[in-house]
């Protein structure tokens, strides 16, 4: 199984902005947060081994850090032609299924995984109060297969120091997942 690393953009990055329809057909967008001290963006799908991985502990660690203030979203940028697991229908049937308490939306046109730069599934960016990126990277070091158990450390250590009003963790590791499946000629020049 090939991994990609996600981008790891720079941090202080802007959120920039998105309008995207959630599995009932709602447009979600970036301002719908405004009133939330921090905002976790994840680019995530159904069908990625390394979201099905870590999938029930992420829903876990997002309800509690909920509860804290902390705006979710997950966004899907796959082409759907090619991967039939991630359509529309099917995200709706995986956030029934595994309860989700955050918007999953649908980015059809990819635009929105290339201004992120998001790169693989899971790729996870968290945004401060003034949506600048406190932390790109890894929920932890576990992968498909490598016994190594999930804990969703690193992620949970950058989310307690962002809420403790502290600098960023200095160590972010990337990433690691499925490439977005971008539609052909339409893959963003970082891919």
């Amino acid at each position: 199984m090939t991994a990609t690393a996600s981008t790891m953009p720079a941090l202080g990055t802007k959120a920039p902005d998105f309008q995207l329809p959630d599995t009932e057909g709602k447009m979600v967008k970036l301002s719908d947060f405004d009133d939330s001290l921090t905002l976790l963006v994840i680019f995530m799908c159904n069908h990625c081994p390394f979201v099905k991985h870590i999938i029930d502990p992420l829903v876990e660690l997002v309800r509690q850090y909920q509860k804290k203030g902390v705006a979710v979203v997950g966004i899907n940028s796959n082409d759907i032609k090619n991967y039939p697991d991630d359509s529309p229908e099917l995200m709706a049937a995986l956030a029934k299924e595994k309860r989700f308490t955050f918007p999953y939306l649908y980015d059809q046109t990819q635009q929105v995984a290339k201004t992120y730069k998001a790169a693989c599934t899971p790729d996870f960016f968290l945004f401060d109060a003034d949506r600048k990126l406190f932390y790109r990277g890894q929920m932890d070091d576990s992968r498909p297969g490598n016994d190594i158990p999930i804990t969703g450390e690193d992620l949970t250590d950058a989310l307690e120091v962002l809420l403790a009003g502290k600098k960023p963790p200095q160590l972010q590791k990337p990433s690691m997942g499925c490439n977005i499946k971008w539609k052909k000629g339409n893959e963003p020049d970082y891919f």
